[in-house]
């Protein structure tokens, strides 16, 4: 194959070099375009097949169902790693030893008091927000505690401010659940892993001993790790523009946030609950909604099944099916919502249409269910997603940065009116 590719506009043609990835991707180079053609740009509405960079992160094959951060598959990562080990891979390249481990655990505990004025903040908040709102506030926020800008040609400060946000982040994320909750703010424990932090934040009651359930903590680990980075997606695309303007990481992570609160992102899942809530409302003849969602001149959409991605089947939701599975049994929920989602998901795998078109349940809407079994509040889902996603924004962040890429600029072609002629207002 040639190694270069030739674009003919009329009567001139140009030559733009070939890249090709470590898994033999190939693009095309035309970063010299306009100033070549004097003034041609390619134009792709939703960047669709536009590569915006050269990341070493994070690997996705749509096709093939593959899945892998820094070279390590999902699904070893999902049985045979901690949330916090596939954290430490993605944002420094390599998986850790136990030495290595035990500090970063440490550096972060170290890191995990929130400045107690964070708390006039989330008290001004009603408490009908939505926490997707609250904890991008807060995110926001931490800069105001935390004015200096890292250096980033700094191992050191980059080190400090990745363990500060990697210490702080979930305490914000429980407290905007507790917010809504209307429980007491609280801390974790210094004896305590992430995950376990996490949940006793989340879910310790002041009147309670709180209990750490081994199959539930399985759970949400491999859920976070599933989570944990996805290629070149809204949020992260955020907030690598938003940081290759040399915003700050929590600044650019709050802008992340944002991007992920969109219905089309990170508010899947919520999406799913939502969507069981009103099929139940209805009835619950799950049925007529797969019925409903074959017939194309009906508005109904099917939520939590197939992916724009992974054209073949989600490798995450074969991994988060049998935690689903798990959780299920153990907790012995009767639950309506969860049985109608049992219902849609066994007639999915059956139904010869979605599995002609290979619509199979994906990673949001077994992560809905686990989450609903472990009595997050639906709004919660999405903030839940963050907290996994928190790593891979912290390794894209600190990629953009170190290779030093050009502030984010699209072009345009404007379709607007023509040169028109100032009309003073008592013409007008």
């Amino acid at each position: 194959m040639s190694d270069k590719a030739i674009l003919q506009v009329g009567d001139n043609s140009y030559e733009f070099p070939l890249i090709k990835g470590t898994e033999n991707e190939i693009a095309i180079n035309v970063k010299t375009l306009r100033t070549a053609s004097q003034g041609i740009i390619t134009i792709d509405p939703g960047f669709k097949n536009t590569g915006s960079c050269e990341s070493a992160i994070t690997f996705l094959d749509g096709e093939k169902g593959i899945l892998r951060y820094r070279g390590y598959s999902i699904e070893e990562l999902a049985n045979k790693a901690s949330f916090l080990e596939v954290a430490y891979a993605l944002i420094f390249g390599d998986l850790p030893n136990k030495e290595q481990l035990d500090t970063f655990h440490s550096d972060i505990k170290s890191k995990s008091v929130v400045d107690e004025d964070v708390k006039k903040i989330i008290d001004a908040f009603p408490k009908n927000a939505h926490p997707m709102g609250i904890l991008s506030s807060l995110t926001s926020a931490l800069v105001a505690f935390n004015p200096s800008s890292v250096n980033v040609d700094s191992e050191e400060e980059m080190y400090r401010a990745i363990v500060k946000i990697m210490g702080k982040f979930p305490v914000l994320v429980a407290w905007a659940m507790r917010k809504i909750e209307g429980l007491p703010l609280n801390y974790g424990s210094n004896s305590l892993g992430y995950i376990e932090n996490v949940m006793k934040m989340m879910f310790e009651k002041p009147n309670e001993e709180f209990e750490i359930n081994p199959i539930i903590k399985s759970a949400l680990d491999k859920l976070l790790i599933l989570h944990a980075d996805h290629e070149q997606n809204c949020s992260t695309s955020t907030v690598r523009v938003v940081g290759s303007s040399h915003a700050g990481l929590f600044a650019s992570i709050s802008a992340g946030i944002s991007a992920l609160w969109g219905p089309l992102h990170g508010g899947a899942n919520q999406a799913v609950l939502e969507m069981l809530e009103s099929i139940k409302a209805d009835g619950g003849d799950t049925k007529k909604y797969m019925a409903k969602a074959k017939d194309k001149n009906d508005p109904f959409r099917l939520m939590g099944f197939g992916h724009r991605v992974y054209k073949n089947f989600d490798p995450r939701a074969k991994i988060i099916k049998e935690a689903a599975d798990e959780v299920l049994n153990d907790l012995g929920i009767n639950d309506p919502i969860l049985d109608i989602a049992r219902a849609l998901e066994q007639e999915a795998l059956s139904d010869p249409y979605f599995v002609e078109r290979k619509l199979y349940p994906n990673v949001d809407f077994y992560s809905g269910i686990i989450y609903r079994a472990m009595g997050i509040p639906v709004e919660m889902f999405t903030v839940m997603f963050a907290l996994g996603r928190l790593p891979g924004w912290i390794a894209q962040w600190k990629e953009m940065r170190l290779r030093k890429e050009p502030i984010g600029r699209p072009r345009q072609i404007y379709i607007g009116e023509n040169y028109r002629e100032f009309i003073p207002i008592g013409k007008r």
